[in-house]
């Protein structure tokens, strides 16, 4: 079974306002404010006093929402303090009429400003650093293919040469090692490699570079290079 707990500070909440709402009333009623409008007084204040509450929990600057405030908590109060035997409230002065019938401008303008404000952000000022240069992106990660090599041509003989002649025969030049053949979908992938490489730098991508993306030997780099633009 759940036990009620009696809280204290809402009790004592509850009979402060339940007293300042009385002691607006009555001055409200002695001010000339008859019927309804001696009771929308204290609404009127306990509003205003609930709505610079708010603007001070939702916003950094609550200077305005602080004003507020103190002018609604002094309302209340000076209602307290003047139905307390220090005030006749049967021969209220002038000054003190004209404050009542002011009152409902003062508390509707102060809500307006209140509830419909923009709510300042606070926005911090990062400071000034000197520009570094972008970091080097992770490679991507390369689709598995298998890169087939052409047969390499097996080297010419030279031709029989003469007993008699002395001189020795020239070696045959090394035939230059023909292009790996690179597939489709790695040449395309290489391509955007490039395309962002020169829209980072502004330098076309070299074979180094392009090895170290694509984790790929160097022949194959060096072939992938060029047939990319």
């Amino acid at each position: 079974m759940t036990r009620i707990r009696i809280d204290a500070v809402l009790v004592q909440a509850v009979i402060a306002g339940a007293l300042s709402f009385a002691h607006l009333h009555d001055l409200a009623e002695a001010a000339g404010q008859d019927g309804w409008k001696a009771w929308a007084y204290p609404v009127s204040v306990d509003l205003l006093l609930v709505a610079a509450w708010r603007r001070m929990r939702t916003t950094a600057d609550n200077r305005a929402a602080w004003v507020w405030f103190v002018i609604a908590l002094a309302a209340s109060l000076g209602a307290n303090v003047a139905t307390a035997g220090l005030l006749d409230l049967d021969n209220v002065p002038a000054w003190l009429r004209i404050l009542v019938a002011g009152w409902p401008a003062l508390a509707f303008l102060g809500g307006t400003l209140l509830v419909h404000s923009p709510t300042a952000v606070p926005t911090e000022t990062a400071p000034v650093t000197a520009a570094t240069p972008p970091a080097p992106s992770e490679p991507e990660p390369v689709p598995d293919v298998t890169v087939e090599r052409a047969p390499e041509p097996a080297p010419e003989l030279p031709p029989a040469s003469d007993p008699e002649e002395v001189t020795a025969p020239a070696p045959a030049p090394v035939p230059a090692p023909a292009p790996a053949a690179v597939p489709p979908a790695l040449l395309d992938h290489a391509q955007k490699l490039a395309n962002s490489h020169h829209a980072a730098t502004g330098s076309r991508i070299d074979s180094a570079t392009l090895r170290a993306r694509l984790g790929v030997p160097a022949p194959l780099a060096d072939a992938i290079a060029a047939q990319i633009t």
